[in-house]
């Protein structure tokens, strides 16, 4: 078992999600940057889309009761191993062998707001073909909510071998991110499909994962289109704008359908980069071909499959240890307890 010790701030098990149920209201759901779910079971030798934990900003606490378990880390940030008397920092994209008492505390994210432990053996039960979290309907996870401390995951004894580690993804380049104009493009005048894809936004602390409002030049509707549509479908990527001209983004979780129009839509490759954008950071959009769409997804999964296959053992690995995003990681504030004894 691996228990909860903290939980921090909507953390869930999640995997990569529901496809193909969106005509029956059910939204995917599953991780909001699953290349970093993939690579943290590829760490693990699970399944890519075995489930594991994602957290914001930091605060999550793990405990293995019984017997020692195998995790692994991805995303930007640090963490402690913490045993009886002793203390050890490791850096993410990596796996780790917890021992029987021993906690796993996470830090703050150094870029984003995402992090994710993935558990080789997670035993979850699957609903709808997904072990991910939809807590608005109660699906998968554990019972359909939110971790909480306390809450105990199944998993696999570890069996003994080495640690393995990856070197870390590409951070982030500022570079815009790619959109697809419509379906409602026309819904707005000129001007505002200008600013679209100039001005720059930014992150509002409305962010969750069904979706994030953003903060920028205001987009105004065409008066004799009206600022609703008769309600349709939608998916995680789809730029919603209402009435008040702010455009807000639907992720993992957000609704299947919407009367709001849609002034564009996020491409795959790049959706996963502005989900775990951080409340303030900036964004800028660039309109893009659907070929361009189709060859950003496929650059992504190839450089993704590089990343997997360059997987070894931690010794391989001595010297590339990103110093820097260890020390500005926020390793005290919000996951230590000063009361407990470890």
């Amino acid at each position: 078992m691996l228990e909860i010790v903290s939980a921090g701030a909507m953390a869930s098990i999640q995997d990569l999600g529901r496809p193909g149920l969106r005509r029956l209201g059910v939204p995917r759901a599953g991780a909001l940057q699953p290349d970093w779910l993939r690579l943290a079971n590829a760490l693990l030798g699970n399944d890519e889309d075995a489930p594991a934990i994602e957290f914001f900003a930091g605060g999550l606490s793990v405990r293995a009761l019984e017997s020692p378990l195998r995790l692994a880390l991805a995303g930007p940030f640090a963490a402690v191993v913490v045993a009886a008397g002793s203390r050890r920092r490791l850096e993410s994209w990596r796996s780790v062998i917890l021992a029987p008492g021993e906690v796993l505390r996470c830090g703050m994210p150094v870029a984003g707001r995402v992090g994710y432990v993935a558990l080789a053996g997670i035993r979850v039960a699957r609903q709808f073909g997904s072990a991910s979290t939809y807590a608005r309907a109660g699906l998968g996870g554990l019972d359909g909510k939110l971790l909480a401390p306390g809450a105990r995951i199944p998993a696999t004894a570890c069996r003994g071998g080495g640690e393995r580690c990856l070197r870390p993804p590409p951070a982030g380049d500022g570079s815009p991110i790619r959109v697809l104009l419509g379906p409602q493009d026309d819904y707005f005048d000129a001007p505002s499909i200008a600013a679209f894809l100039s001005a720059p936004y930014r992150v509002s602390p409305a962010a969750d994962r069904m979706g994030m409002r953003l903060q920028g030049a205001l987009l105004r509707h065409r008066p004799e289109r009206g600022v609703e549509i008769t309600s349709d479908a939608t998916v995680p990527g789809s730029i919603q704008v209402p009435a008040q001209g702010q455009p807000m983004v639907l992720l993992a979780d957000g609704q299947t359908a919407g009367g709001y129009p849609k002034i564009a839509t996020v491409i795959s490759a790049d959706l996963p980069r502005l989900a775990v954008m951080a409340p303030g950071e900036a964004v800028r959009f660039a309109a893009v071909s659907v070929a361009a769409a189709e060859t950003a997804a496929w650059a992504r999964e190839a450089a993704l499959r590089a990343l997997i296959d360059d997987i070894g053992p931690c010794t391989e690995f001595a010297g590339q240890v990103d110093l820097q995003a260890i020390y500005a990681a926020n390793l005290v504030s919000g996951v230590v307890d000063a009361a407990g004894d470890e």
